[in-house]
């Protein structure tokens, strides 16, 4: 991710301070995720994905292309989740469609572990 992080960054010609404010985050902040010092949250790795448009799959290594087509992808995926969302419930509460496509995540996730 750290290599990615600054590839990025480099070919767009931006600045740590530019992508820092970006983030709304200190300019050590970022520097400390392309050194390796810090790991940023799953929140800003999504900010990072949307702001280099591209997806936090390629930012952490799972893919090896930029392009959002496989995000886009992994949308239409989880249309099944706006359908049960009002069905699904935890502790009572209805899950929101982001708590259901995290949901799909993790079992997709842990199924692919096992095989």
């Amino acid at each position: 991710m750290l290599k990615r992080l600054s590839e990025l960054r480099k070919s767009k010609k931006w600045s740590l301070q530019y992508i820092a404010d970006q983030l709304g985050i200190a300019k050590s902040t970022y520097a400390g995720y392309e050194s390796g010092y810090r790991e940023p949250s799953l929140e800003a790795m999504k900010k990072l994905a949307n702001l280099f448009g591209t997806s936090v799959d390629y930012l952490v290594g799972r893919v090896d292309h930029p392009t959002t087509e496989e995000k886009t992808t992994l949308n239409d995926k989880f249309e099944l989740a706006e359908f049960t969302s009002e069905k699904l419930k935890v502790d009572g509460q209805s899950l929101t469609d982001e708590e259901i496509k995290l949901f799909i995540a993790f079992i997709r996730a842990k199924r692919e572990i096992e095989t």
